[in-house]
């Protein structure tokens, strides 16, 4: 278990779950993000490869949200995606986010690989406890056909249309993209 996990979960042992659940929680919050991620890019990849990028981003818009909501039926987490430069405003980062994301950045500045930034804890919220989850999304070389730096005109058009304030835009590969975000209530 990561050090920083380790301590935040030593420091909450009032509430309730052995180390041994919280392991497995984690565990799971894990899977679920991997599972989430991989089910994005499967459906993506051969949009784009077949129809390129605006039809990549016709069917982020439209199966995005589903497949989330699909991981949060059948695991019991809510699951989402969230960035500090987020296209869909929907997907603004809370408070907790935020500053996650504002770590996940330091510790990238630091020189620790992207793909490799994680955040689990457990806190007490009003009327019980709560698990949260973060996996970081590094920039790929392929997320760069619609988040990139330089985007083709027709992709620009089709983001102006679909996301107006859209700030999304102007990464470059290994930049921190956003991340994975998990909850869980335990009441």
């Amino acid at each position: 278990m990561n050090p920083r996990i380790l301590t935040l979960v030593a420091a909450l042992t009032s509430l309730p779950l052995s180390a041994a659940e919280i392991d497995q929680e984690q565990a799971a919050a894990r899977a679920i993000a991997a599972s989430f991620g991989g089910q994005l890019q499967a459906a993506l990849k051969p949009a784009l490869q077949q129809k390129g990028a605006v039809a990549a981003i016709d069917l982020c818009h439209t199966e995005a949200a589903p497949i989330a909501a699909e991981q949060a039926r059948r695991s019991g987490w809510a699951v989402g995606r969230t960035s500090l430069r987020v296209r869909n405003p929907d997907n603004q980062p809370d408070g907790w986010e935020q500053a996650v994301l504002e770590q996940f950045e330091a510790r990238k500045r630091a020189g620790e690989a992207p793909a490799s930034l994680e955040w689990f804890e457990r806190v007490a919220v009003e009327g019980g406890t709560e698990l949260r989850y973060m996996k970081a999304i590094p920039t790929g070389p392929v997320c760069l056909n619609c988040h990139g730096q330089q985007l083709a005109p027709e992709v620009s058009a089709r983001l102006d249309q679909l996301y107006p304030d859209d700030r999304a835009r102007g990464f470059a590969e290994g930049d921190l993209r956003g991340a994975f975000s998990l909850r869980k209530r335990l009441d």
